[in-house]
């Protein structure tokens, strides 16, 4: 089941709200219950089978969370329990995700399971936050299942750790203010992914998906439409599972903060998918000695961290590539280019930025490394003019290409900043934030209708 459809948006999700908000806030344990079986229910909706591979991986770190609890003054036994965790969970995502990769397709195709990436290391970070004595080992089955399989940010994020909901799983409120909030951010999300990213996918598709050489800057209009829809895609699936989160009385982080803004690599990480850069600093390059160790061991350390970003978004040597990419930049600004960007006009600063990002998404979108390489070819060909690049945008797509362009600023925050700074502006802007997000909806189910093309990027991973 997708968020973008007309059976969650009026069947699915209208019914789970009524349910969680007509049972009385005292009785948490039974919305946890009604909440896990409507979870199970929309994972099952697409992945049926997997449920049982989801249900097992979370009966096991139940059982190693107890046992790591149970032996808390055993430090050998803590170890062996921990790694076991480890190597359970990383086994099924090795085994689902990495085997016919690493075999090399001799045995039948695994197919990938919708998410695996992003519950395994939900519960991974519950088992080793356990482990590190950061959280108490939950004993309530119910409450670690709903953490895992919590529905708005189960497909696709943003990771959420334990450690941030723990509370949560045993009182929330949901009030009118906060239930508003999420609707706004759900329908702005909706917004971002059905009219934003679908329309720039077309036009990103048709041009990657050229048989024929591309004109140069036509390649170019199409790595920047994929920038678009990559970003409005994910960051519009945050909102919405942000929103729904809000609309049943949880509170997820924030998953992108304007990443196009940025004037560095090192920036750019700090503002794209940040709750995944944040998980692998915090259960990686931390315990590989992040900076503590020298400066080489840091780089290689780095270097280490985004290889495995890049496999972790899926078994290819582009995925690979693309994560070596920007570790070695991140290197070189950490080799002292930082330094310099900082003196230079931030302008320079942000041309340099995009353009290690755009080749890096080249290597994110294509299929093969080859067929990356080609695609670098033809966008610093300088062959062809900007004729055959401007044909692929009609009126429409091209005023919504604009618009994506203008939003991945943040001058909408801006603008809903400068409003709120009296108690009269802040109604304001929560009632024109209220209109624009119903005039919004109306919008994307208009969208939703007239075309089939619906496609969640991460999904697939």
């Amino acid at each position: 089941m997708v968020f973008s459809t007309p059976i969650f948006l009026f069947l699915f999700l209208p019914a789970v709200l009524v349910l969680n908000y007509i049972i009385p806030k005292k009785y948490i344990a039974a919305k946890n219950v009604v909440l896990l079986i409507a979870s199970l229910f929309f994972y099952a909706w697409g992945e049926p089978k997997n449920v049982l591979l989801m249900l097992l991986s979370i009966a096991v770190n139940y059982v190693c969370g107890l046992l790591l609890g149970r032996f808390d003054s055993d430090e050998k036994k803590r170890k062996v329990v921990l790694w076991a965790s480890v190597v359970f969970n990383l086994g099924l995502l090795f085994f689902f995700k990495y085997f016919n990769f690493v075999t090399g397709g001799l045995f039948p195709v695994i197919k990938l399971p919708i998410g695996i990436s992003f519950f395994t290391f939900q519960i991974m970070s519950y088992t080793i936050d356990v482990y590190r004595r950061s959280v108490e080992p939950q004993k309530n089955l119910v409450k670690l299942a709903l953490y895992i399989s919590l529905f708005p940010q189960l497909i696709a994020g943003p990771i959420v750790r334990y450690i941030d909901v723990e509370k949560q799983l045993t009182y929330r409120e949901c009030t009118a203010e906060k239930t508003a909030r999420g609707m706004i951010r759900f329908s702005m999300g909706l917004a971002k992914k059905v009219i934003i990213s679908n329309t720039v996918a077309a036009i990103c598709d048709g041009i990657f998906g050229s048989t024929n050489t591309v004109p140069a800057f036509t390649a170019w209009v199409g790595v920047i439409c994929y920038a678009l829809q990559i970003y409005f895609d994910f960051s519009g699936y945050s909102d919405m599972a942000i929103g729904m989160g809000h609309m049943l009385g949880f509170d997820f982080l924030e998953n992108f903060n304007y990443p196009y803004v940025s004037c560095s690599v090192q920036e750019f990480w700090r503002r794209w998918h940040i709750s995944l850069s944040s998980w692998f600093r915090d259960y990686l390059y931390i315990p590989l000695g992040g900076n503590r160790r020298g400066k080489v061991r840091t780089y290689i350390n780095l270097i280490i961290v985004f290889a495995c970003t890049g496999l972790w978004h899926g078994a290819s040597f582009s995925f690979i590539v693309w994560g070596l990419w920007h570790g070695l930049f991140l290197v070189i600004e950490r080799l002292g280019f930082k330094k310099v960007l900082d003196k230079l006009p931030k302008f320079i600063g942000w041309i340099y930025t995009m353009l290690v990002v755009l080749v890096g998404w080249v290597f994110f979108r294509a299929d093969t490394l080859s067929a990356a390489m080609k695609y670098l070819g033809e966008m610093f060909s300088f062959s062809g003019g900007v004729a055959n690049g401007m044909a692929q945008f009609d009126n429409l797509s091209f005023i919504i290409t604009v618009i994506a362009i203008i939003l991945c600023t943040p001058v909408y925050q801006f603008l809903k900043g400068k409003l709120e700074k009296t108690e009269g502006g802040k109604k304001a802007a929560f009632v024109i934030g209220a209109v624009l997000a119903t005039g919004l909806f109306i919008l994307s189910v208009i969208f939703l209708t007239g075309s089939g093309y619906n496609p969640f990027i991460y999904f697939r991973f």
